[in-house]
């Protein structure tokens, strides 16, 4: 991370003031169609579309980058595409997971991605276990995630922990949900990016985006590398933010 650190402040901040940033992979199917070639290669190219924006974020001195990597409602696609994603999945945490740990990189992932395949599971925890104690940039996957189920098992756990007399109902606040949601360890989102031209959330980090810089691009998910990113950075420099308070 010594690259890295020419681009903070003094205070530890990074000069472009983005912490934490969260993309939806958007566009790989379009990308593919453009070209006249399967499906499989659009989701191969955006494998190596994180890839390239992984570095660039590590290199551009973000504390956390989350990934829409697999909703929960990606299962309602066809079989083999499915079966093509995970495929990709496992190939890419298989292949990086030394690059993670030569570039300090702790992977994180959100979502209930228990409930994939019992040998991607136990490949994810691995990866995890052996990047823990990792001090850069966390890369967050979220794998079978959707913000709506995430801040339903959130207020679960604290209706478990009132029901058990641990904590009083009437003295739940914000704090309390947010310790509960799966990125309670990730700093505050700043920037959350959409690629490929839609301009919905679509069921992503729904409350950290509350006061997020949404920044929204034409460009295709593949074709999404490090100028990109800085160009997202950028227009978020640019912006001021305000919280509700004037």
């Amino acid at each position: 991370m010594q690259e890295a650190a020419s681009h903070l402040h003094a205070d530890g901040a990074p000069g472009h003031g983005v912490r934490h940033a969260a993309i939806i992979m958007d566009g790989n199917g379009r990308w593919a169609a453009k070209r006249g070639v399967p499906r499989f290669i659009g989701h191969k190219q955006g494998v190596e579309a994180v890839r390239t924006t992984v570095r660039a974020a590590r290199d551009m001195g973000l504390e956390a980058l989350t990934l829409y990597a697999f909703s929960s409602e990606n299962w309602k696609r066809p079989e083999d595409e499915v079966a093509d994603l995970m495929g990709l999945l496992r190939h890419f945490i298989r292949a990086d997971v030394d690059e993670f740990i030569a570039n300090n990189v702790r992977l994180k992932i959100i979502g209930n991605y228990k409930a994939l395949a019992p040998d991607l599971v136990e490949m994810i925890d691995d990866v995890v276990d052996r990047t823990a104690a990792n001090t850069g940039t966390t890369l967050a996957i979220a794998l079978n995630y959707g913000a709506q189920d995430e801040m339903l098992r959130a207020v679960q756990a604290l209706a478990r922990a009132a029901a058990r007399g641990e904590i009083d109902p009437a003295a739940i606040q914000t704090a309390h949900i947010e310790a509960a949601l799966d990125t309670s360890d990730l700093p505050p989102l700043d920037l959350l990016i959409r690629t490929s031209g839609e301009q919905r959330l679509s069921n992503f980090l729904l409350w950290q985006a509350a006061y997020a810089e949404l920044y929204f691009t034409d460009m295709l998910w593949p074709d999404f590398d490090g100028a990109a990113l800085k160009a997202a950075l950028d227009s978020f420099a640019a912006r001021e933010r305000r919280f509700g308070g004037r």
